[in-house]
């Protein structure tokens, strides 16, 4: 039973967003941006947003060469750039929104490793790409540096040369989204955590969101709403075409004179790390156990996590002590189309999902389309 004050002041809005993650929060920030006046609502059914978005390993990036080959004959020259493309815009957006010092932004580029034997190094297709992507960029991105092997102390027995993309970056995910959760607190946004969305309805007049919490329930209603909850998007909408992905992380103990600084993949990015200060965090790996990664379950897979490790050993740091000081997993959904869904679902509900695993580049320019879908 809701007093006066709670049905007058805590049940309407304007809009209400389903998920406080990257695009969530950032959907929230551009509506409010254009209508100060507006009254919003998130509601995120974890303490934290639930997906990736607090559990990414902070690559402010827009893909490796050898990703954007084996785009390329996914989905065609068009398409492929359109994507290129919202992901360097997205990254412009977060970073001119939060300002790079609130994320600890830092350019220091971009590397893939390319190994001697065992997977496709697509060297002879630095020189197409680079053309390709040139009217984007206005330069070539894609340089070949072998010298590189050496000077970030990886081994040389198993690597044959590294690509160098010098405009990619990386940020510190903890101050992104504690920046993001500020400023949208700073609109007047209000948050609601623990709230589970059970089901949402469209009638004549408004979109009633029925949420769970601590063994209650209540409708909420507004005008407009978006749902941003990425993988977990199929329970509201069972119909859309989106894989869960379930990424494993590993962050290694401080180490001493650590040579690595930058983003780093290999495997056409199915294995990515980078150093936050002088420590490691490393993920991927989802390729060597797909189906068991198509969840939505946050639990470790041991193969995959000593995968990682034998990495660590015996390519990244061969001659360095270290320890693993902490283990997650995040959440990301997929699809067979790596253009993210960005579409009305009626005339009052919009989503925003499936971002492929690039929720940091992608989500800050998906929440400006969201906006202008309901606008």
């Amino acid at each position: 039973m809701l007093s006066f004050w709670e049905q007058k002041e805590f049940i309407h809005f304007d809009y209400i967003i389903v998920g406080s993650g990257i695009t969530g929060l950032s959907t929230a920030c551009v509506l409010k941006e254009r209508n100060p006046n507006a009254k919003i609502l998130i509601l995120e059914r974890g303490l934290f947003p639930t997906g990736a978005s607090t559990k990414n390993a902070g690559f402010a990036c827009i893909g490796t060469l050898s990703e954007k080959v084996y785009d390329l004959s996914l989905m065609g020259e068009k398409n492929l750039l359109q994507l290129v493309e919202n992901r360097w815009k997205g990254l412009q957006l977060l970073r001119k929104r939060l300002g790079d010092a609130k994320i600890d932004f830092q350019n220091n580029g971009g590397y893939e490793l390319v190994f001697n034997s065992g997977i496709e190094n697509h060297l002879d297709k630095i020189d197409f790409m680079n053309a390709m992507l040139f009217p984007l960029f206005g330069k070539n991105i894609f340089v070949e540096k072998k010298d590189k092997i050496d000077a970030f102390g990886f081994n040389k027995k198993l690597l044959s040369s590294i690509v160098e993309n010098e405009i990619e970056g990386q940020l510190d995910t903890g101050k992104m989204m504690n920046s993001l959760h500020d400023y949208a607190a700073s609109l007047g946004i209000k948050i609601i955590t623990g709230a589970e969305v059970n089901s949402i309805e469209e009638n004549n007049h408004c979109v009633e969101i029925l949420v769970s919490c601590n063994q209650s329930t209540q409708t909420f209603k507004a005008e407009k709403t978006v749902v941003c909850t990425n993988a977990f998007t199929k329970k509201l909408f069972p119909k859309l075409e989106i894989i869960p992905g379930r990424g494993q992380v590993i962050c290694t103990s401080p180490i001493e004179n650590l040579k690595i600084k930058g983003t780093f993949n290999f495997d056409e990015g199915f294995y990515y790390f980078r150093n936050f200060e002088n420590r490691i965090i490393f993920g991927g790996g989802r390729n060597l156990d797909f189906e068991k990664e198509r969840t939505t379950n946050f639990e470790l897979n041991e193969t995959i996590i000593s995968k990682l490790e034998w990495y660590l050993k015996e390519l990244i740091i061969p001659e360095k002590q270290f320890t693993i000081d902490y283990k997650w997993t995040g959440i990301m959904a997929f699809g067979e189309n790596k253009l993210p869904i960005v579409q009305r679902m009626s005339d009052r509900i919009a989503v925003g999902a499936r971002l492929n695993g690039m929720g940091v580049a992608l989500g800050s320019k998906i929440a400006e389309d969201l906006a202008d879908l309901l606008q």
